[in-house]
């Protein structure tokens, strides 16, 4: 097993160290480490959030990588449009637990809610059918496929 010195605190660590035991650095034998995951913002801003911000995993500091734009892509979001495994759009969030004006999900928390489970003022869920949520739910779909066979 080699031994080099940790990037944090030069303690010798073996080079196939996950974290230093002295230190907890994130793989220590390396000269840099970056984080986990993947991070892109578009170059375009509105109000300061990029039109398009997609983010998954951990940076540097293996703090989670939060998508925060006007369209939020990853396993955490925030922005006026979201997909994400837990989002909070503005007006429309997608994923396991969605919030927003319009909300899909396992969970959903908004006006308009499609989902497993769901609070929200027109829900169409396992246990609940409001005729509204139904019809404005069953129009989005159509407006999809209209869009996509154009």
């Amino acid at each position: 097993m080699a031994l080099e010195p940790c990037r944090e605190c030069g303690q010798k660590i073996s080079t196939q160290a996950q974290s230093c035991p002295h230190c907890g650095a994130p793989y220590p034998a390396r000269r840099e480490w970056r984080g986990t995951g993947f991070e892109w913002k578009s170059r375009t801003a509105v109000a300061g959030y990029p039109l398009v911000h997609i983010a998954f995993g951990r940076d540097a500091h293996r703090k989670l990588r939060v998508a925060k734009g006007i369209v939020a892509i990853g396993q955490f979001g925030l922005g006026v449009v979201t997909v994400a495994q837990f989002g909070i759009g503005l007006l429309f969030g997608l994923g396991q637990f969605a919030t927003g004006y319009v909300a899909i999900g396992q969970f959903a928390l908004g006006v308009y809610a499609l989902a497993q489970f769901g609070f929200a003022e027109h829900l169409w869920s396992v246990k609940r059918k409001d005729p509204e949520a139904v019809e404005f739910f069953r129009g989005m779909l159509d407006m999809v496929k209209g869009l996509w066979a154009g």
